[in-house]
């Protein structure tokens, strides 16, 4: 091999780390700024963190479209209801007017303590998790009181219903408890109003921190973000 093909070859090799190098700073300059605005946008617990997939980087760059963006954060809260570990998966996310995503899909947990204070408001009761359900636990008339609480999700909205309850040692149908204390365990609605616009809750199952809530949507407009 010839000294000069020699030299051309490391020469193309320079230029193709350079590229590459290049590409990856350019990503990860991207991911910050992500991070700053979505920390300026959102009132999220700590600084997000944002991952850009996809080679080669600058022809998503020219194209003012990245094509898989994923974000995690600790924490963010959503108009006084704060959720945690919250992880968003976005395609075809616009760096140009109008913002928008094709498809968005966000997986995040309400802890049990904001489902507590929900339906503390109701009942004075404290809520834990009890294998694959809510427990609640409180006293009625100075008697315990135990009612399990399974989350759904009806029309879009987080709610839990209550599945059984024991009053002192007999277990006992809602419409057998005294008083309107039946209305009041009926239909919990744990607000989720903060979720962006377009954004639709589809599954609700219990995890061991609370309830850990999916939703998805497309066309989703940025702008309207909180």
């Amino acid at each position: 091999m010839g000294k000069g093909l020699v030299v051309g070859l490391v020469a193309l090799g320079l230029v193709g780390v350079g590229a590459y190098v290049a590409d990856g700073f350019a990503r990860d300059s991207a991911e910050d700024s992500a991070a700053v605005l979505l920390s300026q946008r959102l009132q999220v617990d700590g600084t997000p963190d944002v991952r850009i997939d996809g080679f080669p980087f600058f022809p998503q760059l020219l194209a003012r479209s990245l094509d898989d963006v994923h974000v995690s954060a600790r924490g963010v809260e959503l108009e006084g209801v704060e959720v945690t570990d919250v992880v968003v998966d976005a395609t075809d996310v616009s760096l140009d007017q109008p913002y928008q995503v094709g498809t968005l899909r966000l997986e995040a947990t309400v802890p049990t303590s904001t489902v507590e204070q929900v339906v503390a408001d109701r009942v004075p009761v404290d809520v834990a998790v009890d294998g694959g359900m809510l427990r609640a636990s409180g006293e009625l008339l100075g008697i315990p009181l135990s009612a399990g609480l399974v989350p759904r999700v009806v029309d879009g909205r987080l709610q839990v219903d209550v599945q059984d309850v024991t009053l002192g040692t007999g277990e006992l149908r809602l419409e057998d408890l005294p008083g309107d204390v039946a209305e009041r365990l009926v239909g919990i609605e744990v607000p989720l109003d903060g979720l962006p616009a377009g954004i639709v809750l589809e599954q609700a199952v219990v995890v061991p921190d609370g309830v850990r809530v999916t939703a998805s949507g497309t066309d989703v407009d940025l702008e309207r973000l909180p």
